[in-house]
């Protein structure tokens, strides 16, 4: 009797796990050892991350010729634990996710807390009027309005680019 006689799959049919299950078997066990020594990286607030792994919001930025407009998503955080500070031409979001849950029931008792800081840096590549930014924190959306500088939008120029002979030089 030969080994493949043994075997529940036969080459021609190939098992839901695809030809070999033993070889997808070993490809997850070598994933789950890649990701457990793999160095933490910082999570995101959404995607199902535990509320200790909860470190970095999500954020957008979006430019016009005019302003620079950042949105930040944070869930479950209070507007007076998030701090805005404007240096350098950076935007500097910090802040900390407070979590306590609590439950009782007759006799028995659950209590669960998690804290976790988080900040995140935000070039700026053009000067923005100081005077005149905006934000607003609704519903775990933080999202600030950051007007360009009048004189910083007059510095931009288009550039003409001379073509030379198809030749070269």
């Amino acid at each position: 009797m030969a080994n493949r006689d043994l075997t529940p799959w036969r080459a021609a049919a190939p098992t839901p796990f695809g030809r070999d299950p033993f070889m997808n078997f070993r490809r997850e066990m070598d994933r789950l050892f890649d990701d457990f020594f793999a160095p933490a990286e910082p999570r995101s607030f959404g995607g199902g991350a535990t509320a200790q792994s909860m470190v970095m919001p999500s954020i957008d930025v979006h430019e016009t010729d005019q302003a620079y407009t950042i949105s930040a998503e944070l869930p479950g955080i209070d507007p007076k634990d998030v701090e805005l500070d404007l240096r350098d031409n950076a935007l500097t979001l910090r802040g900390e996710k407070r979590s306590e849950k609590k439950e009782e029931d007759g006799g028995r008792r659950y209590s669960e807390r998690s804290f976790g800081r988080f900040e995140r840096t935000i070039p700026l590549a053009a000067e923005v009027d100081a005077d005149n930014i905006e934000a607003r924190f609704e519903n775990g959306l933080l999202k600030v309005m950051l007007p360009k500088n009048a004189k910083a939008r007059d510095k931009t120029r288009r550039i003409e680019i001379k073509g030379g002979s198809k030749g070269g030089a």
